[in-house]
């Protein structure tokens, strides 16, 4: 319809100018610096977002809209492919509309357009992935499978966590159309998604296996003693990140899906049922031990609504607009929030000023405190406080990152010989590693702030690099 397209550019353009205008996040300056020096992985994720990246910043500069370029027209392109996948599985019943609508006034795409995560590309690939396999659930011709091999691929070489996507299309086969098995197209279309995902599994065997190793550890943190706390932690942030109203629609799609994919297999709702629910099962099970980030779920966000689409009671369909205009007042709210550049709460304890505030005036006062100092290098933990000082700091003031998240990047490493330089850390760090900064002398304090009130405070310290020590690497600049 003309009015939903009309209204999509209008929001499309919201999100270039949020883009434009808003600091990068300690994340996005880190995966800024990976685009920086491209490889096939890194340690946190597989390379999708620093090509991504990459693209945008050759296409419109270094600044912030250069880095989520594409993630508002990525938005854009997901939106019309989830409206089309629910107008296939469900015709006759606008559920395209209502799918596509619901998804864009959930926060965690309104925040996912205009950020740049992994998540973002995922959530693209993810779609085209559920788009092509609506179109064999509808009795397409068998070369879908292929398609859903390649975006399939292309959503692993994005996060890890696509992983649930073969596994849900594996299920999908077996419960709704076994008959596939004996057909070449699946086995071809999960070999095309090995292929594209194959740069990763290499970069990984060749660097001690250290990103599968990162993201596997996390099945064995286990903390049984707080499972309430995560569990509500998880349900709360879903709550929030998919806005109240919305998330009572995912919750009765979701339920739909697997009632009706049990009792009558199907294709439609088994499409859905399958890649909502292995995933919400794993996150519920990871939540009795150790908690799970809020953005992880968000992949179940495009077949929730679209099951969300295919209710028909009365009481369901009363609720979309509803849904659709609180969750479009929630986005609104936090973009200008963003945008004020002036912190809602004190004592730094606003979420949205910690990531986003205060950057500028922090790389200011740590340049001033290199110049008294008389040191020639600034080096920086963590590695978004290293990325953020390296994406603020003047071209001419060398900037290193240390830790095991710089080791297995291509990035140069720090000039060699002993100099004199300043580490800035976390205050609640407390004292730098004797191993890695022997001789550390505590120098001053610098803050954060924006709006008159401190964020963090940071320590800072004089310090020797050597030979014999940790080996940093030398940071880009804009």
């Amino acid at each position: 319809m003309i009015w939903a397209a009309v209204a999509l550019a209008a929001l499309t353009l919201v999100r270039l100018w949020v883009a434009a205008v808003t600091p990068l996040a300690p994340d996005e300056a880190y995966y800024w610096v990976w685009s920086r020096a491209l490889a096939a992985g890194y340690l946190d994720h597989p390379p999708m977002v620093a090509l991504w990246i990459r693209a945008g910043t050759v296409l419109a500069g270094s600044g912030e809209i250069g880095v989520r370029l594409l993630g508002p027209f990525s938005a854009v392109l997901g939106s019309v492919l989830l409206y089309d996948t629910a107008d296939r599985l469900f015709p006759g019943r606008r559920a395209g509309l209502t799918a596509a609508a619901l998804l864009n006034t959930t926060l965690a795409l309104g925040v996912g357009a205009v950020v740049m995560t992994p998540d973002t590309p995922l959530l693209l690939f993810w779609t085209a992935t559920l788009w092509a396999g609506a179109r064999l659930a509808a009795g397409g011709a068998p070369g879908w499978w292929l398609a859903a091999g390649l975006f399939a691929g292309l959503a692993l070489a994005s996060k890890y966590t696509a992983a649930f996507l073969p596994i849900g299309l594996g299920l999908y086969v077996l419960i709704a159309s076994p008959g596939w098995l004996r057909r070449w197209q699946p086995w071809l279309g999960g070999l095309i998604a090995g292929v594209v995902f194959l740069p990763v599994v290499l970069w990984n065997a060749e660097n001690g296996w250290a990103g599968f190793a990162r993201q596997g550890g996390r099945v064995t943190d286990w903390r049984p003693e707080r499972a309430l706390g995560f569990l509500a932690e998880l349900v709360g942030g879903q709550i929030g990140l998919a806005t109240p109203l919305v998330f009572v629609l995912f919750v009765g799609g979701v339920a739909m899906a697997v009632r009706m994919a049990a009792r009558t297999r199907d294709p439609a709702w088994t499409l859905l049922a399958v890649l909502s629910v292995p995933p919400m099962l794993v996150f519920l099970e990871h939540a009795l031990g150790d908690r799970v980030q809020g953005n992880w779920p968000v992949i179940m966000y495009p077949a929730a609504s679209i099951a969300a689409a295919g209710l028909t009671a009365p009481v369901w369909r009363r609720l979309v607009w509803p849904s659709v205009g609180l969750g479009v007042a929630i986005v609104f709210v936090l973009y200008a929030h963003a945008l004020s550049a002036w912190p809602s709460m004190p004592g730094g304890r606003d979420p949205v000023a910690r990531q986003l505030f205060g950057w500028d005036d922090l790389a200011a006062r740590v340049d001033a405190a290199r110049r008294a100092a008389g040191a020639a290098f600034v080096a920086a933990e963590p590695y978004g406080i290293a990325s953020e000082l390296a994406w603020t700091l003047p071209q001419e003031v060398e900037t290193l990152g240390v830790g095991n998240h710089w080791d297995p990047t291509a990035l140069p490493r720090a000039r060699a010989g002993p100099r004199q330089g300043i580490l800035v850390r976390p205050e609640r760090y407390g004292v730098p590693d004797a191993a890695n900064w022997p001789g550390a002398v505590y120098l001053s304090e610098v803050a954060r702030a924006s709006g008159g009130t401190d964020l963090e405070r940071y320590s800072v310290f004089l310090v020797q690099s050597r030979d014999d020590t940790l080996s940093p690497v030398s940071l880009p600049h804009r």
